[in-house]
């Protein structure tokens, strides 16, 4: 799968249909298709930087990155999703690859984390995160507690 056009930005800098499309997919992927009612506006948005992916315009994945010190003591990467559509086809992998060359840029070194769903717990080892928690139950969501 080819990379897709990305646009990295401060919440500031997104603009409404971005942003739109964003809180959108966010709530189609976490609400929606996972059943899961919790509130995903949790004031952690503002001061994240934003990883979109786009595919002829379509808002494909999405990832959200906090400076260390700003949400958690490290590097946080959450939010991270790929539109149903593009499953399947090495996405996240490209999305979570983007993140990290990211991440590392601008904090070079810094220990960055994330907390997985824990399904997922395989596919991100494989990118050299290790799990640092048990499961435990997130909006009724098993997660575990990795770092990288």
């Amino acid at each position: 799968m080819p990379a897709p056009d990305w646009i990295f930005s401060s919440f500031e800098e997104l603009d409404s249909k971005l942003l739109y499309a964003m809180l959108g997919l966010r709530a189609e992927v976490f609400v929606v298709e996972q059943e899961c009612a919790y509130q995903d506006l949790d004031g952690h948005d503002q001061d994240a930087l934003h990883l979109c992916g786009l595919y002829d315009g379509e808002l494909a994945c999405y990832a959200r990155i906090n400076a260390p010190g700003t949400k958690t003591p490290y590097t946080a990467i959450s939010r991270v999703l790929v539109r149903k559509e593009y499953r399947g086809e090495g996405l996240g992998r490209l999305l979570m690859r983007e993140t990290l060359a990211r991440c590392e840029r601008l904090w070079p070194g810094a220990t960055t984390g994330l907390s997985a769903q824990q399904y997922l717990v395989e596919f991100y080892a494989s990118l050299g995160f290790r799990a640092v928690s048990n499961p435990y139950d997130e909006e009724g969501i098993p997660h575990v507690d990795m770092l990288r």
